[in-house]
């Protein structure tokens, strides 16, 4: 079968989408063939080992998190679904999506909604379950919550404001002008224009600060941050990684969201998506072919919603 696949950390140049042998599911596995897989920032960042810190795949290893396909086998101990069903998953580590055919956990697939494409559940996996973690999960958000997400038209954001607004919070999102309908049809209440205005200087002050970019560390936020704050960050830095190990004796917490996939927040995200209480965003979809220029453009950071890579079958 054909996989993307990295022998080495380094650039673009390592990538390669050649063949490998196919996986063996254990006996609570099931073997998927992949119709779709998402492009995520992990992705390069794997390539280029900026997170060898906590992420190491062995070489070779096939890159990707998200997925929707057909399931073509299913392990001895796997009941739950049957050869045929069209299903969705994130992958249990950050790798190994982007192949001909992939093998996981039972646990962590769901059944795709009949309302939703194969590209657009393959779009699905890790940013959903990211946003789900952070928000549900490690923030405890309750209804009435005042929550700011900063980089709210990308991959993670986009859930983010969605599962804010589920949860009953009032959502502010931070993009460019030009996705402000876009962030506003998927619930958030207010939006601010990164290129004109500074949200760290705020009149507003926010319970929850979800920086799904990157670029805002909690001290930068602690200004409009109030109460017994949670301030989360995609790409913790080191003075997040040391912060966090003094929640425990303090009433605010900084939290490096590393994102997990469990039975529940899988489950969480297909009723919500069925229910048309989550809607999924694709900005562009490439051929596998393509796979250096989809890593780019994700790189960019230019993407509003998901890229998505699709097998040619």
């Amino acid at each position: 079968m054909k996989a993307a696949i990295i022998r080495r950390y380094g650039g673009p140049e390592v990538l390669e989408f050649t063949d490998v042998a196919p996986p063996v599911p254990k006996d609570d596995e099931v073997v998927v063939k992949v119709h779709a897989a998402s492009i995520n920032p992990i992705d390069w960042q794997i390539r280029e080992g900026l997170v060898k810190m906590f992420i190491r795949p062995k070489f070779p290893a096939i890159l990707g998190c998200d997925l929707a396909g057909e399931i073509v086998e299913v392990g001895k101990a796997a009941t739950r679904l049957k050869v045929g069903d069209r299903v969705f998953a994130m992958m249990p580590h950050d790798w190994g999506a982007q192949a001909e055919l992939v093998a996981l956990p039972e646990r962590l697939v769901a059944l795709k909604p009949d309302n939703l494409t194969m590209v657009e559940a393959g779009s699905v996996g890790a940013t959903a379950v990211t946003a789900v973690h952070a928000l549900r999960d490690s923030a405890k958000l309750t209804a009435g919550k005042q929550v700011l997400v900063n980089g709210a038209s990308g991959g993670v954001g986009i859930f983010a404001v969605q599962v804010a607004k589920d949860l009953g919070a009032h959502v502010t999102a931070v993009c460019g002008a030009a996705s402000f309908d876009l962030v506003k049809s998927l619930g958030a209440d207010v939006a601010i224009d990164y290129k004109t205005t500074d949200f760290t200087k705020s009149q507003t002050q926010f319970d929850v600060v979800f920086d799904c970019i990157g670029n805002q560390p909690h001290g930068a936020c602690k200004p409009v941050m109030r109460g017994k704050w949670v301030h989360l960050t995609t790409m913790p830095k080191g003075k997040a990684f040391l912060r966090s190990l003094l929640n425990p004796l303090t009433k605010t917490r900084v939290v490096p969201m590393i994102a997990k996939a469990t039975p529940d927040r899988i489950e969480y995200i297909r009723s919500a998506l069925e229910t048309g209480r989550l809607k999924t965003v694709v900005d562009k979809v490439f051929p596998t072919a393509s796979i250096v220029e989809a890593q780019a453009y994700s790189k960019a950071g230019r993407a509003k919603g998901k890229i998505v890579l699709t097998f040619e079958r």
